[in-house]
């Protein structure tokens, strides 16, 4: 990572001198392996050990403080106790140094007076214009310079493979185990970094410097909490425009709060559903597994990104070849058959085949190897794949059988621009040299399947059309305090959310007046209260009413039974309208997450939300053309477009709701908790708010 501007990152992984404070003899020690470590990655620049009882630290000159060293210093190692820190640190900004590793544990994760001597620590390298990594963390290694300013055993033994990965933990613990496993892979690493406590360098920080850098290509991230959430929408952002594969493991959701039983939408959008839209938004991959994240950094660093999702499977096994089909499958790629003139010239060449797709040359190439390339050469041909997967079983490592193998494919593949992964056995070198050419090597089907259809996703985030403009509403803000459902259509109203017409009415008299001046017709009548978020839990919703009767007595009911029942809820009386008519229930929400901000969700049901849990999420604002896409995410989507005889819903109406319902969120999200239409009816002609809950965010908020 040689950007050295890039996030202001640059003197931790491109110093040009390194003191190692609390240095030690010992390479098998925390204070000793830095030193050690950064000798056999070949750091090119200077580095001071400094150790106030020892003259020479493993054959470098050592030096008894920070004051002491002879020359500038970029970089300083703290592995000192942390009773020493914060004197340590304050040494080394009055020395001029710009980046500071703290190894030393007992600051904010212990609580209490550690967080305060953490709080110090900050104070001191803002008043210095230090950047601190830590404390509590393993550091950093870069491939470029050979920094290693680390006591990870990841690296004992030597060093990574040099490649274009960059891999970024909080944990660091976990994050040797990945780096050990990376080392393992043979995975190309261009840097790692474990972040600790991250008093001031964060994940967020370290991704937004690797994006930057021309080292790396592809990054993997183990999180464990977001603790800037802005920067690392802008390092995703930035991650799009470069066309730079992310993917992050995240574990841990956090709690939505208390406040959230009132609103359908927050229970629906926790934390973690809110971070899986961001990442998914900006084009990011989430991993369930550390197989699966390393499969995709690999994939992602050797193969060139395929244009679509049609998969091409050649196999000299029928049932390998059924296996990738089914994988293809569930994983989201089309395995489209060959042409039938393709199919016949095959045939014509080899009677024992299959060749509709997968391509099964069966074992009769070992009799007649050219069937290989010329079956391969067919595919390439017809130009119907985005991506290819060939299971050649044992083949791939025989001594007689893998070189001609591998002349042939990569002869007949040449200067390839799709991803190819080969399936087989490989030794080390027999992988090397099939990666070398950008084909990728798998020994489990399934697994290389998964790997091009992540491949994929990657390329549908990065080549998704710009969004258009944000929706303009007249008046943006909302007034503070509990809401009825009048006053929160009314504000809907205002920002252009069609609703139905109503009227407040205060008595049983009233309420049939009202619902004989909308026309006679079927009526709902609502008991109208802020305390009240769902009404039909007390009984407070009455359908389709006709006639003054049944209007009077349902009034009659609500206005003496809900006080009673509730009795410490405000009444301020009914809501008439008139019944809605058919359409598709939907529900429509914004919820304030703790950590990723405004977030605006669609799902089916209206009320059985919760039930279906269809629901698409992301962060608010979005334009009308991202809502569209959040509907085309839904899984009961088809229902939209009408089924058993119904007509389809108009689409582009639903998308501005949620369009401008995500605008008045994200205009209100500090003293907006969650705003909800549930349901919205989605009709031929328009979409229409039948039921609106605005809650205000708690005062302790803010």
């Amino acid at each position: 990572m040689t950007n050295p501007a890039a996030a202001g990152l640059g003197a931790f992984f491109a110093p040009r001198a390194i003191a190692v404070i609390g240095a030690s003899n010992d390479p098998g020690r925390i204070g000793g392996r830095p030193v050690d470590f950064c000798k056999a990655a070949g750091f090119a620049g200077p580095i001071y050990p400094v150790n106030p009882t020892r003259d020479e630290v493993q054959g470098l000159k050592a030096y008894p403080d920070i004051e002491s060293v002879p020359g500038d210093v970029d970089l300083a190692i703290l592995a000192v106790p942390s009773a020493r820190v914060a004197d340590t640190l304050d040494a080394c900004g009055r020395r001029g140094v710009r980046a500071a590793v703290i190894f030393s544990a007992g600051f904010s994760e212990v609580g209490g007076a550690g967080a305060a001597a953490q709080a110090e620590l900050l104070e001191i390298a803002r008043r210095h214009g230090i950047r601190i990594l830590g404390p509590n963390c393993l550091g950093f290694y870069s491939a470029a310079s050979g920094a290693c300013g680390t006591f990870t055993t990841g690296l004992e033994g030597g060093m990574p493979r040099r490649g274009r990965i960059g891999l970024i933990t909080q944990s660091g613990a976990y994050g040797t185990h990945l780096l050990s496993m990376a080392k393992a892979r043979r995975l190309g690493v261009a840097g790692w970094v474990s972040t600790g406590n991250e008093a001031d360098v964060t994940v967020a920080e370290c991704l937004a410097h690797m994006i930057e850098s021309d080292d790396v290509g592809a990054v993997g991230l183990y999180m464990e909490g977001v603790n800037r959430p802005d920067m690392l929408i802008r390092a995703l952002t930035r991650a799009r425009e470069l066309r730079k594969p992310v993917t992050i493991m995240k574990v841990g959701a956090s709690e939505v709060g208390a406040r959230a039983v009132q609103s359908h939408t927050a229970s629906l959008a926790g934390s973690d559903a809110s971070f899986q839209a961001v990442i998914e938004h900006y084009g990011a991959l989430r991993a369930e597994t550390t197989e699966e994240m390393f499969d995709t950094l690999y994939a992602a660093t050797v193969a060139p990104l395929p244009a679509g999702d049609r998969l091409g499977i050649l196999t000299v096994s029928g049932g390998a070849g059924v296996l990738m089909a089914d994988a293809a499958e569930k994983h989201g790629l089309s395995v489209p058959p060959m042409p039938d003139a393709s199919v016949e010239k095959l045939l014509e060449r080899n009677p024992l085949a299959s060749p509709r797709n997968p391509v099964d040359i069966t074992a009769h190439a070992l009799n007649d190897f050219d069937l290989i390339p010329d079956y391969l050469s067919e595919m390439m041909r017809v130009g119907a794949f985005d991506a290819y997967c060939a299971f050649f079983t044992s083949w791939t490592a025989s001594p007689v059988l893998g070189p001609r193998l591998r002349e042939a494919l990569l002869g007949t593949l040449g200067d390839h621009d799709r991803p190819f992964a080969l399936v087989g056995l490989f030794n080390e070198d027999q992988a090397a040299a099939y990666e070398d050419r950008g084909v990728l090597t798998f020994a489990d089907p399934s697994r290389a399947v998964a790997a091009l259809a992540r491949l994929a996703r990657l390329a549908r985030g990065f080549d998704a059309a710009a969004p258009d403009a944000l929706p303009e509403i007249a008046e943006t803000r909302i007034a503070a305090g509990a809401m009825t459902e009048a006053a929160a259509k009314a504000r809907l109203a205002e920002a252009g959310i069609a609703c139905l017409p109503e009227r407040v009415v205060t008595t049983a008299d009233a309420a049939v007046e009202a619902a004989a001046e909308m026309g006679g017709g079927p009526v709902v009548l609502k008991i109208l209260s802020p305390d009240i978020a769902h009404k039909t839990e007390v009984g407070g919703v009455a359908l389709n009413l006709r006639g003054a009767g049944p209007v009077r007595a349902a009034a009659q009911r609500m206005l003496e039974e809900i006080p009673a029942k509730v009795p410490d809820a405000r009444i301020d009386g009914l809501l008439v309208s008139p019944m809605a008519g058919e359409g598709v229930e939907l529900i429509v929400g914004t919820h304030r997450d703790p950590v990723m901000g405004p977030m605006v969700m669609v799902g089916l049901g209206g009320v059985l939300a919760e039930v279906l849990k269809d629901v698409a999420l992301a962060r608010a604002p979005v334009t009308a053309e991202e809502a569209l896409g959040l509907l085309a995410r839904l899984r009961g989507g088809a229902i939209l477009d009408g089924v058993r005889g119904r007509p389809g819903v108009d689409r582009k109406a639903v998308a501005d709701v949620i369009a401008r319902l995500s605008v008045l969120a994200a205009a209100n999200a500090d003293s907006v908790e969650s705003i909800e239409i549930n349901p919205l009816l989605a009709r031929p002609d328009g979409a229409v708010a039948l039921d609106a809950l605005i809650l205000p965010a708690a005062a302790e908020d803010g």
